[in-house]
């Protein structure tokens, strides 16, 4: 089964809001073998909805489409929708008695616009929202189904995941696909490529490799199709390993994954924790932990010491270390991060320094000039890295190369690798 993809709303295409739905969705209709060739996101027009709805006819199985559903004048999907259909609209006294009592129970008047949450296409299979006044619906048009849902993230999950998800696992699959990741680092993406360009020659034609790079690491997917369920997992897996042997010492996990989500659970399954000191970071480092559920388990916390004087006073650096080498230094982040170790008796910590920009360079440490140390249970690694000046760029690469050090220091201190 192969499926698009539609979101509507002119305050995506102007970057207001970031479309996490389609991210969201895709991730299911892989999980139920469904194979997603576009996703499409247009604007609260009549004629850009018109053409999307029919370029996706017979060219597709399914279609999901999210937004434009709301009560107010630019929410014009359900109106559009009965115009490519060909039907009209119709009052649902299911979903008006649900409306109602949604507005009562808040007590709120309820208006005109919002009574017309209750109007649904002519012919649908209305997809009851438990969650919000708009309903999704169900039509179909020669060979391909479409779905109308709400743009509301929670809404629009609730939606898939009790109705839609539901009635598309009943339906009889022919194609399977199969994905294997890899996480690799410390390898530059187009050096990656000529190392395992043999292998990837090799590749069947029910097999794709993509690269998709981030500052720092590589994540490596192999996307396999085919009517054999066991076969092309088997396959996928296969030349996963190939891959993974090939380059050794830089894979860091083998399955879908970032760096700090890796980190936490090996910390957790080590019965280890870990500070952070961050100076140039601002907290950035800190942030990307404590975004992942469960890392209070591994992570006690970690300061902003921006100041020398912070540096100091919360670290134990040494006064005559700042006046001799500065702040941004090989051995002020050393103390840096030995000292966060020792204050806060952790096993191991990060530590960053730098000049982030877009001034404050020198000709000695011009802008872009960082320092990171990570103190592990038997030593402690420290290097310099000279970045650009852009101050965004530069603090986001500092952190994942602090990560990819500390995962360095943990492999070296406790011998983790890929189980295959």
């Amino acid at each position: 089964m192969k499926a698009h993809i539609i979101t509507i709303g002119d305050e995506i295409l102007i970057g207001q809001i970031v479309d996490t739905n389609s991210a969201w969705i895709a991730t299911q209709l892989h999980i139920h073998n469904i194979a997603v060739s576009q996703i499409r996101s247009i604007s609260d027009q009549d004629d850009a909805i018109l053409n999307a709805l029919s370029d996706s006819q017979n060219q597709v199985d399914l279609v999901l489409i999210t937004g434009g559903l709301g009560p107010t004048k630019d929410d014009i999907t359900k109106q559009t929708a009965a115009k490519y259909f060909d039907t009209h609209l119709r009052r649902d006294q299911a979903v008006l008695q649900h409306v109602t009592q949604f507005f009562e129970s808040r007590g709120r008047t309820m208006l005109e616009i919002n009574r017309q949450q209750a109007d649904v296409l002519e012919g649908c299979t209305v997809l009851f929202n438990q969650y919000g006044t708009a309903p999704g619906m169900l039509m179909k048009k020669e060979s391909t189904t479409y779905i109308f849902m709400p743009g509301v993230p929670f809404e629009m999950k609730h939606l898939m995941n009790t109705q839609i998800l539901p009635r598309l696992t009943q339906q009889d699959h022919t194609i399977f696909l199969s994905q294997e990741n890899i996480i690799v680092g410390g390898i530059g993406e187009s050096y990656l490529a000529e190392k395992i360009a043999d292998i990837e020659s090799e590749l069947p034609a029910s097999i794709k490799l993509a690269y998709l790079p981030t500052l720092t690491f590589v994540r490596l997917r192999l996307s396999g199709k085919g009517s054999d369920q066991e076969a092309i997992t088997a396959s996928t897996k296969y030349y996963a390993e190939q891959i993974i042997h090939r380059l050794a010492d830089h894979v860091i996990a083998n399955y879908d994954t970032t760096i700090e989500e890796f980190l936490i659970q090996k910390f957790i399954g080590l019965n280890l924790t870990l500070t952070t000191a961050e100076s140039c970071t601002g907290g950035s480092l800190a942030a990307m932990i404590t975004a992942i559920a469960g890392c209070s388990a591994m992570y006690v916390g970690g300061t902003i010491p921006y100041s020398n004087k912070l540096k100091q006073q919360l670290l134990g650096v040494r006064e005559e270390t700042l006046l001799q080498y500065g702040a941004v230094s090989e051995q002020t982040v050393i103390e840096m991060a030995e000292g966060a170790k020792k204050k806060f008796d952790t096993n191991y910590a990060i530590s960053t320094s730098g000049i982030a920009g877009p001034g404050g360079g020198t000709i000695d440490k011009p802008v872009g000039t960082v320092w990171v140390a990570v103190a592990g249970e038997r030593e402690t690694i420290t290097q310099k890295f000279q970045f650009q000046n852009d101050r965004t760029i530069n603090i986001e690469r500092t952190r994942q190369l602090a990560l990819f050090m500390l995962w360095q220091l943990l492999v070296k201190e406790h011998q983790i690798g890929i189980s295959l």
